[in-house]
């Protein structure tokens, strides 16, 4: 059955491989188009079967391979975004600690193929702390900053410092 859900997808990825821009929106029809068949009823009623995540999940593995991630899942306008994230991140660095925004905590979690909670887990914080930080609610603490960027070097995140 892998094989078979592999092949499915593989128009997809071809696509996704052959384009060069940054960014790709489609609605379903036009991802079912390349496939050649339906999606399945959970692309359309579930945001996360779109989600970028390294297990389990052929579709993902499919965009992914390809270098793009889900960006953005528009459920009611049956659309979804793949952007290409860039291959080094800028971070600020104040009083020798890295500063962790929002897009760099989701960046870093995407980068390990982890959802929230396995990213939870792996900072020994909990899943809506993962959440708030991705959303800009608050940002991470000093020490928790600079978990982070262990954690960034040991997945090797590319970033610099400016």
């Amino acid at each position: 059955m892998s094989s078979q859900g592999e092949g499915k997808y593989q128009p997809l990825l071809d696509f996704l491989r052959q384009s060069d821009q940054l960014q790709v929106m489609l609605t379903f029809a036009e991802v079912e188009a390349l496939l050649g068949e339906g999606l399945p009823a959970s692309a359309r009623s579930k945001r996360g079967w779109w989600s970028n995540r390294s297990k389990g999940a052929l579709q993902a593995t499919a965009w992914m391979s390809a270098g793009y991630m889900v960006e953005a899942i528009d459920l009611p306008e049956e659309r979804v975004t793949f952007t290409k994230p860039p291959q080094v991140y800028r971070v600020q660095c104040v009083k020798n600690t890295l500063q962790w925004n929002s897009d760099l905590i989701r960046a870093l979690r995407l980068h390990m193929g982890l959802s929230q909670a396995e990213m939870a887990q792996e900072l020994g914080v909990r899943q809506q702390t993962v959440s708030e930080w991705e959303k800009g609610v608050y940002a991470p603490t000093r020490a928790s900053s600079k978990y982070l960027t262990l954690v960034a070097e040991k997945a090797a995140f590319r970033y610099e410092v400016y």
